[in-house]
C-alpha cells in the first residue's frame, strides 16, 4: 500500500508561513504515520526541519530556479518523484494554482485555501457595518484544508506551545553581549517597524514610548528587532540615546538566534508583522499594535490575547486586509490616535 504522503504549499511572506506553523504541527502530531512535506521559499527551512519526526521540508526558489511557467514545470516533475497522495495548497495564488492544476490533471487528492474574499471585501468597505465581526483565523483555514483531504485536525488539542517544546528546535545561548537575564530584570522586545506605512506606529511616539518605560523601570532592556537600512539608522539614534536599547541585528546571527532570544522575552511590542508571528511561535506574549488592518481579518499571533491588542475605533478602519492602501484621509489616524500611555499601560499587565 503506498505510504500517505501530503505535500503542503505555502510560499509567500515570513510572517504568512509562521502562521502554517501550528496547524502542520497539529497536523504531524495527530497523524504519525503519515509523511509531511512543506514546500516553500528558503527561509522558511527553520520552523520545519525540526517541527516534527514526520514532518520535512523542501525549498523553491521561484525567482530564478523556478521562475515563470517554464520553472513550475520543472517543479512540478520534481514534485512528481515524490509520490504524493495529497496536496494542500495553503496559499491560493497564480503559482500554487498553476501546480494545483497540474495534480488536479494527474488526479491527485487537492484541497486549496478558502481567503473568503467576500468577506475580506466586506470587512475593508466603507460603508461596512459597526460593530464588524470577526472572520476565521487563518489557522482555522488552514485546518479547513487538510479536514477537506480527510485529515481533520483540533489545532486547539493538544496546542502548540513553542518551536522549542512542542518542536525539536534548540534555543540557543546568547552572545556574551547580551548575556543572561538578571533576576527581576524585565526584557521588553520592540518591533516597530512592518511592510506598509499604514501598519507603522509613529516613530516619534515609539520614541515616547521606549521614555515611558525607562523612566517605569530603568533597569530594563529594550530589544529592537528589524534589519532594514532606515530601521538600522533609527535603531542607532536611540542605541545612543537610551543605553537601556539594544539593536538585535548588532550581536545577533540568523533566524535561530532572534527565535531564542526572543523566548527570553517578559513580553514583545510588535505591529501587525512577521515578528507577532515569530514571538507568537515561541510561546511569548505580544501585545500587537493595530492600524489600517484589524486582527478580525485573522492574522492575529497564534495563542496571542485580544486583551494584547492596542487599536483605536475609526470609522474608516479597517480600510485593508495587509495595509497596503493609503489613507483616504492622509493622516493615518488609526495609529496617530494611540497614545503612548496605551501601550505602557497594556505592557503593565505583565
Amino acid at each position: 500500500m503506498k505510504t500517505e504522503h501530503i505535500l503542503v504549499i505555502r510560499f509567500s511572506a515570513l510572517g504568512d508561513v509562521a502562521m502554517t506553523v501550528p496547524v502542520v504541527w497539529a497536523l504531524a502530531t495527530k497523524y504519525p504515520q503519515v509523511r509531511i512535506t512543506v514546500l516553500s521559499r528558503p527561509f522558511a527551512r527553520m520552523f520545519f526541519d525540526q517541527l516534527a519526526p514526520n514532518v520535512s521540508f523542501m525549498e523553491a526558489d521561484l525567482k530564478n530556479e523556478y521562475h515563470g511557467v517554464k520553472g513550475l514545470n520543472a517543479l512540478y516533475r520534481r514534485l512528481v518523484a515524490k509520490q504524493f497522495t495529497a496536496v494542500a495548497d495553503l496559499h491560493n495564488i497564480m503559482r500554487s494554482n498553476y501546480l494545483r492544476l497540474r495534480f488536479n490533471l494527474g488526479r491527485y487528492k487537492v484541497a486549496h485555501l478558502d481567503k473568503h474574499r467576500s468577506l475580506r471585501k466586506a470587512l475593508t468597505n466603507p460603508q461596512h457595518p459597526v460593530p464588524i465581526s470577526p472572520m476565521p483565523t487563518s489557522f482555522a483555514n488552514y485546518a479547513d484544508v487538510f479536514a477537506r483531504l480527510g485529515y481533520p485536525v483540533d489545532i486547539h488539542e493538544p496546542a502548540f506551545e513553542s518551536l522549542f517544546t512542542s518542536g525539536r528546535m534548540k534555543c540557543e545561548d546568547m552572545p556574551e553581549t547580551i548575556g543572561e537575564k538578571k533576576e527581576g530584570e524585565k526584557w521588553i522586545g520592540l518591533a516597530p517597524f512592518a511592510a506598509h506605512i499604514g501598519k507603522i506606529y509613529p516613530l516619534e511616539k515609539m520614541e515616547e514610548v521606549i521614555r515611558l518605560l525607562i523612566r517605569q523601570d530603568e533597569h530594563c532592556r529594550l530589544f529592537l528587532f528589524g534589519g532594514g537600512k532606515s530601521e538600522m539608522e533609527t535603531f542607532g539614534r536611540w542605541t545612543q540615546s537610551y543605553s537601556q536599547c539594544v539593536t538585535v541585528a548588532d550581536h545577533l546571527k540568523g533566524f535561530q538566534q532572534e527565535l531564542s532570544l526572543m523566548s527570553r522575552l517578559d513580553v514583545m511590542v510588535s505591529m501587525d508583522s512577521a515578528n507577532m508571528h515569530l514571538a507568537s511561535l515561541v510561546g511569548t506574549r505580544v501585545v500587537s499594535v493595530w492600524g489600517a488592518t484589524h486582527p478580525y481579518a485573522g492574522f492575529l499571533g497564534w495563542q496571542q490575547r485580544q486583551e494584547d491588542v492596542i487599536q483605536q475605533d475609526e470609522p474608516c478602519r479597517p480600510c485593508s486586509v495587509y495595509g497596503n492602501r493609503p489613507c483616504i484621509h492622509g493622516d493615518y489616524r488609526c495609529l496617530n490616535n494611540i497614545t503612548p500611555q496605551q501601550i505602557v499601560e497594556t505592557l503593565k499587565l505583565y
